[in-house]
């Protein structure tokens, strides 16, 4: 009968593409992986790996069995929280949250510190990342919720639509657009936009509208983080496009840039949660999705209905 971690040896594998970083995500020996994985596919009858391939890919029945382990995997998981939440006789005990890096700092510190105050067994655990790499986390049930920006391709989870949040065109206080009092869309025609790592769904959505606006995206500055983005446009290296909760929050109100209003050419993304869809602690995620709710809409100037 296959081990647990044997299986996750395997969608270690399947994650990464590559036994040694397989190996190093499963934080065993490349040697000790292989010989998992040999041990697995003699106990299936099985080959689970295509060997001629460079980069270990799966076989057809090796893909088809990841998929297999993954919801063995959830379902472990699932088994877990359910034992925590009878133990803790309430709320759930730890509660391990993805994030993507242009929201989750700059909306999540009032909300858990607000959910464990109210409800002591809990703790919240907050893990950054690529939403699309976060994705898989989900899926594997490595976290929770994931708090990210949509389109994602989200599959059977449940994905809680919260707020829109609109995206602002800021730029360093001496540009010269800095000083039109009164903006229109083809105005930014020909300017230099900042963007962030193309990873990054903020850096997506920056393209399209450089392209909507006949802009041109500074590749060769492309930003890890908000901060990183916003010190370089206010220093004048180019234009830079930043979400509003950011701009209103203690990191983006430095004042080192001005925000400017193009009426004409609304710009705006989708904030959702997910989660699965049968995960035991479901009143849970929609406790912690109405309290992110408020708190997005109260930054965002709005009341929360």
């Amino acid at each position: 009968m296959p081990t647990l971690r044997r299986l996750e040896y395997l969608i270690a594998i399947a994650r990464s593409g590559n036994f040694h970083k397989a190996a190093r995500a499963a934080n065993v020996s490349q040697p000790t992986l292989s010989q998992q994985l040999r041990l697995l596919e003699a106990e299936l009858g099985v080959t689970l790996v295509d060997r001629a391939l460079p980069a270990g890919g799966l076989t057809p029945v090796g893909r088809d069995i990841v998929e297999r382990a993954r919801r063995i995997m959830r379902e472990v998981e699932d088994l877990k929280r359910t034992s925590r939440l009878a133990r803790t006789g309430g709320g759930v005990g730890i509660l391990r949250f993805g994030a993507s890096p242009t929201i989750g700092p700059y909306l999540l510190p009032e909300i858990v510190a607000g959910l464990t105050a109210e409800q002591p067994n809990l703790r919240i655990h907050i893990r950054e990342g690529i939403p699309d790499e976060q994705m898989g986390l989900l899926a594997n049930g490595e976290i929770d919720l994931l708090l990210a920006p949509l389109p994602l391709s989200y599959g059977d989870m449940h994905a809680q639509l919260l707020f829109a949040e609109p995206l602002r065109i800021v730029a360093s206080k001496d540009h010269e657009l800095a000083k039109l009092q009164k903006l229109e869309s083809g105005d930014l025609a020909g300017h230099d936009m900042l963007i962030m790592d193309l990873r990054h769904h903020l850096a997506r959505q920056a393209g399209e509208i450089c392209n909507a606006l006949q802009m041109n995206v500074l590749r060769d500055y492309e930003g890890t983080s908000l901060d990183g983005v916003y010190q370089m446009a206010a220093s004048g290296l180019g234009l830079a496009i930043l979400p509003e909760i950011y701009l209103r929050s203690n990191a983006g109100a430095a004042g080192g840039v001005a925000v400017l209003d193009l009426p004409s050419f609304p710009m705006q993304r989708q904030i959702a949660l997910l989660w699965c869809r049968d995960a035991p602690f479901h009143d849970t995620c929609i406790l912690v999705a109405e309290r992110i709710r408020a708190v997005g809409l109260t930054m965002l100037g709005k009341v929360p209905s």
